[in-house]
C-alpha cells in the first residue's frame, strides 16, 4: 500500500489547494494532511492564518480524497511524522523544490514536488481581499 503525506498551512482554501490535495492523493492508496499549526504558520510568515487551525483542520479533514489529518508542529520533524504516520511518498509543492530532500535519507520516503497551480495563491487572494 503506498501511503501518501503532503503538509500545508490550507489558509484560505483555493482550487489550488484541492489540486495538489487531490492529485497528491492519486499518487497512492491513502493521504495523510498535516495541516501547519497557527504557531508555525507564524513563524514562518510572521502572521496568524486568516482561518484558526481547528477551522483548518476541518476544511482538509472534509475533503474526500483526504482520509486522515492531523496537527503540524515544526517544520523540522518531518521525518518524525512521516515514521508515525508510515508514508512512503512525501509531496510537496514545487515552491519547496529541495528543501525536504533530506527526508529520503532519515525515513526511505521518496519526495515528489509537484507544480502549483499557475495564477493562485494564498498570499495573492489576501492581497486581493485587503484591496477591496
Amino acid at each position: 500500500m503506498k501511503r501518501i503525506i503532503t503538509f500545508g498551512t490550507f489558509d484560505v482554501f483555493h482550487v489550488g489547494h484541492v489540486n495538489i490535495l487531490e492529485r497528491a492523493r492519486n499518487l497512492g492508496d491513502h493521504l495523510t494532511v498535516g495541516v501547519s499549526s497557527d504557531a508555525l504558520n507564524f513563524s514562518k510568515k510572521n502572521r496568524y492564518p486568516i482561518y484558526c487551525q481547528d477551522d483548518r483542520l476541518k476544511i482538509i479533514s472534509s475533503l474526500k480524497f483526504v482520509d486522515d489529518v492531523f496537527l503540524e508542529e515544526s517544520l523540522e520533524l518531518k521525518d518524525i511524522y512521516i515514521k508515525k504516520k508510515q508514508a512512503n511518498i512525501l509531496v510537496m509543492g514545487d515552491d519547496w523544490l529541495g528543501r525536504f530532500d533530506w527526508v529520503k535519507d532519515k525515513t526511505d520516503c521518496d519526495v515528489i514536488y509537484l507544480e502549483r497551480t499557475p495564477a493562485i495563491s494564498t498570499t495573492q487572494v489576501i492581497e486581493i481581499v485587503k484591496r477591496i
